[in-house]
């Protein structure tokens, strides 16, 4: 399914990221694998991650990284440091958070988010989180 398409590529690589955060805080994990281009690749802590399917990213998955007592996500920033007509470089920060609205923590991340078959998603990220 083609979607509309936004102004912009920068707008619509963070629709992408808004997306992706609501449907985690949600707990929506066919939401949230919508968001993202298959397979999906994560750089951290010296491993590269890769999910084939969207059934292979999984809301326990994320769950088991985040850290003990995580209720929700936000992001803090997301500029654009590069994009193209079918691609968008973002730095980006986010918080994770307990339910009480204490910091678990703070982490960097680089997300490329490409348009491809007429649709945007996130295709790679190296990150800082666990």
């Amino acid at each position: 399914m083609l979607e509309a398409r936004p102004e912009t590529p920068e707008a619509a690589a963070i629709a992408v990221l808004d997306r992706f955060m609501a449907a985690l805080n949600a707990g929506d994990q066919p939401a949230m694998a919508a968001t993202l281009h298959f397979p999906h690749y994560r750089l951290t802590q010296g491993r590269l991650q890769i999910w084939q399917r969207p059934e292979d990213y999984t809301l326990d998955g994320f769950r088991s990284r985040a850290g003990e007592g995580w209720a929700r996500s936000a992001w803090d920033f997301r500029t654009v440091v590069g994009a193209g007509p079918e691609k968008v470089h973002l730095d980006v920060q986010f918080t994770r958070y307990r339910a009480d609205g204490s910091v678990l923590g703070r982490f960097r991340s680089l997300w490329v988010v490409a348009c491809l078959d007429g649709r945007w998603g996130a295709q790679l990220r190296s990150s800082f989180a666990a």
